[in-house]
């Protein structure tokens, strides 16, 4: 990357910082008490510019993050929670994420602009390892960071692009490794983590991790792009219009379980891929979980032992199961608004 690049890419990687800073301003404190500090103690790690093992000065954290929500409330105070324009071509519009990356592919950086759960968007700037081509989705790989906020979810998909966040997969499985070393030796996570760890050590053992399971985030949105091209537009029209959080956890959930049983678990079972099936089983909680329970039958819990005839029956029997459920809530959603798909999701996850 030449000097002048350098310094012009510079000023763009702190307009992104600044629009993030306000996102996170607006949306960050929306979360739950427990996700939003464990949160704020990862995005503290990349803003100190911690490597996954370094610990952090005892008692750095909170008053970090007390600076840090002053910060927030100043810019909403001030007036200045604005997302600024992008310094390329005089100016580009922070949304415009195709001619952000045509501008920028030359220098190897990757742009993300998007909206996540809940309407809540996300921006984030970083170093492209890899791009290529794969069932008629670039597939690229970001690696190192340059801007980012609070939330930094590793893999998205919009249009015909998936992003996998390299460095954002890495802290989460930090994360993760750290709760899973009191959990019990047959627990899913631990089961990967191990399989990963022939050194004993531990950052090696998440950077194998997160290398490894690169391809398992593909596939995951590769078969959310399938599940998209089934739906129709429709989908996602419906899921802005939702209107609460409840339905939209429900409505993801039963796309991510129709992406996964179309794609994600029948290319795992192919390849016996062991220690991803287990990673898949330790991320198949919340209410994916509470709609999908027969999946769960095909882990023994007590030893961890996967029955992959047994899977790959539960998963042949989702594939129509949550595609029909999908169908469903979009005929309800067009005759009846978001009323009738509240009430189908409350019917399909009660609790």
């Amino acid at each position: 990357m030449s000097a002048t690049s350098v310094g012009q890419y510079s000023e763009l990687a702190a307009a992104v910082q600044h629009n993030c800073d306000v996102i996170d301003a607006r949306h960050a404190r929306d979360s739950g008490l427990c996700t939003y500090l464990l949160g704020m103690r990862e995005y503290f790690r990349w803003v100190s510019g911690l490597g996954l093992g370094a610990a952090a000065e005892p008692g750095a954290v909170g008053p970090w993050i007390a600076r840090r929500e002053q910060q927030w409330e100043a810019l909403l105070e001030s007036g200045a929670d604005r997302l600024m324009a992008l310094p390329l071509q005089g100016g580009l519009d922070a949304y415009d994420e195709e001619t952000v990356n045509q501008q920028v592919a030359e220098n190897r950086l990757v742009y993300g602009a998007g909206i996540g759960r809940f309407g809540t968007p996300l921006f984030f700037l970083a170093r492209r390892e890899s791009q290529t081509l794969r069932d008629g989705a670039q597939v690229v790989v970001a690696g190192d960071e340059l801007a980012r906020g609070f939330a930094a979810p590793p893999a998205v998909s919009r249009g015909s692009m998936i992003v996998v966040r390299l460095d954002a997969l890495r802290r989460w499985l930090w994360t993760r490794a750290e709760a899973a070393a009191q959990r019990e030796p047959t627990d899913a996570f631990r089961l990967t983590l191990n399989a990963y760890n022939e050194s004993g050590r531990l950052e090696e053992a998440i950077e194998g991790m997160a290398r490894g399971e690169l391809e398992s985030l593909i596939l995951h949105e590769l078969g959310e792009l399938r599940a998209g091209q089934l739906l129709g537009p429709d989908w996602e029209r419906m899921l802005e219009e939702l209107g609460d959080r409840r339905s939209e956890l429900v409505v993801r959930a039963v796309r991510d379980l129709l992406a996964d049983c179309l794609v994600t678990l029948p290319a795992l079972l192919e390849r016996r891929a062991t220690a991803s099936l287990h990673f898949w089983f330790s991320n198949f909680d919340g209410v994916r979980r509470a709609l999908a329970p027969q999946l769960l039958d095909a882990r023994a819990a007590s030893t961890g032992v996967i029955d992959s005839d047994l899977l790959h029956d539960a998963v042949a029997d989702g594939k129509e199961q949550w595609h029909s459920v999908a169908t469903e809530l979009l005929a309800r959603w067009r005759v009846g608004g978001r009323d009738a798909v509240a009430a189908r999701t409350c019917a399909l996850c009660p609790a």
